[in-house]
């Protein structure tokens, strides 16, 4: 015999009057347990509201723009008491079907159709070798609630390829599932990077001993970005050299002030100064494409992101305003972010909306190299290390300090001609 329970709003922590930005049932329809009722918005995330029970949704007291806090009535549900016991048996019979040894070696090919219940409960398919990996960055500015989120994970698209039919652009699960549809049937060209040829798989173990160590959360999270960097953006390294004999002669006569404000005087300070009036005479360095390819972007803000490195990996912590902050300033604030860096302090903010990057190896060896553009941005300067070359100066050859640069841009936005007047300038 079911019965009518009220499902409300649980705990939503401090928020109240939360908008209904999508409403995921209506009335007559059966839900299990931990299926999404309605999706909330706040102005930092969207939540989904599961539902408790399982049964049907008698009546719905909610509609799409209404505003709800902790304890609002969402809906009436008849909760059948068998039903649920048997919904909350199915997710068992379906991990026992889905178990290895339940699978007879010729199925693999060509399985069995299976209970439309089971199916249910067994999460879809991954898109594999097809899509590339997910680009955690853009993933998150996607504007979906969390139940497609994960449905999009769950097949690996990546949310923000997808175009969204609901209510400000918003991605349902109907685009994500037409998206993939449109990807497999050629109807749409996959991402960059997309059908790939896997990389062959070896088993090293059959060769000697070996140690496997996970990856720190930074490498995982950056590996991806620098893939698809690398797969979409069309990069050219110009390489250039600049005597800097006289700024490290400045430099030794800036250091004593400097230390006694407690500011560590580094090349890299020069390095970044410079780099500004760089921007300031090529604004194309300062900008992004848009996301269609049809514009360019040009940001009156010029903020410099720098890679640290640290036990867990290289992080680019950003210097904002670098244009306003004088040489001592930027010097300080260099320390500063290097230190929180490699003690991993540093918040998701101070790593954000960077316009250009300087790479400096230069406290570590090397000469020249080829750093990866950090997108959106279009450029990046890698700085080697500077050493004492012996340099024609018309009568006869003098030793000066010669610094290595590497600047890599995006040839879609920056030609040539124009990335070796931005190094001829900065030099």
């Amino acid at each position: 015999m079911a019965q009518q329970q009220e499902i409300r709003v649980p705990d939503i922590g401090d928020f109240e009057n939360v908008e209904i930005v999508e409403v995921l049932v209506k009335a007559g329809d059966t839900v299990s347990v931990e299926a999404g009722l309605i999706t909330l918005e706040t102005d930092k995330a969207s939540m989904d509201v599961p539902s408790p029970v399982a049964g049907r949704i008698a009546e719905l007291k909610v509609s799409k723009g209404d505003r709800v806090s902790r304890g609002s009535l969402i809906a009436l549900v008849e909760v059948d008491e068998k039903a649920a016991g048997a919904a909350r048996a199915t997710p068992a019979r379906s991990a026992r079907r889905e178990a290895p040894a339940q699978t007879p070696p010729q199925e693999k090919s060509s399985p069995a159709p299976r209970p439309a219940a089971a199916t249910a409960a067994a999460p879809p398919a991954r898109v594999a070798g097809t899509l590339p990996p997910i680009d955690e960055t853009t993933f998150a500015r996607a504007h979906a609630s969390p139940s497609v989120r994960k449905f999009a994970r769950e097949l690996g698209v990546d949310l923000i390829r997808v175009k969204g039919s609901g209510a400000k652009g918003r991605v349902l699960q109907d685009d994500v599932k037409a998206y993939v549809k449109a990807i497999l049937t050629g109807q749409a060209a996959g991402p960059a990077g997309a059908g790939l040829p896997k990389m062959p798989v070896v088993d090293f173990a059959k060769y000697g001993e070996i140690e496997v160590k996970p990856l720190s959360r930074v490498r995982k999270i950056s590996g991806p970005r620098l893939l698809a960097s690398w797969l979409n953006i069309p990069h050219v390294t110009q390489h250039d050299e600049a005597d800097i004999t006289a700024l490290e002669k400045q430099r030794q006569a800036l250091k004593k002030e400097a230390e006694a404000t407690g500011v560590k005087l580094t090349p890299l300070a020069f390095v970044m100064r410079a780099c500004i009036l760089a921007l300031q005479e090529f604004p194309d360095f300062n900008a992004s494409l848009s996301e269609d390819g049809a514009s360019l972007v040009h940001k009156k803000y010029r903020h410099i992101g720098f890679a640290a490195d640290t036990p867990q990996g290289l992080v680019v912590p950003v210097i904002r305003d670098a244009d306003k902050k004088g040489l001592m300033e930027i010097a300080r604030e260099l320390g500063e972010l290097s230190s929180r860096a490699r003690e991993g302090k540093l918040s998701g903010e101070e790593m954000r909306g960077g316009t250009f990057t300087v790479s400096s190896l230069g406290g570590i060896g090397g000469t020249f190299f080829t750093p990866i553009i950090n997108a959106p941005e279009v450029a990046i300067l890698g700085v080697g290390r500077a050493a004492h070359q012996p340099v024609w100066q018309g009568k006869g050859f003098e030793p000066r300090l010669i610094l290595p640069l590497s600047l890599s841009y995006d040839h879609r936005v920056i030609d040539g001609a124009t990335g070796v007047r931005f190094t001829s300038f900065l030099v």
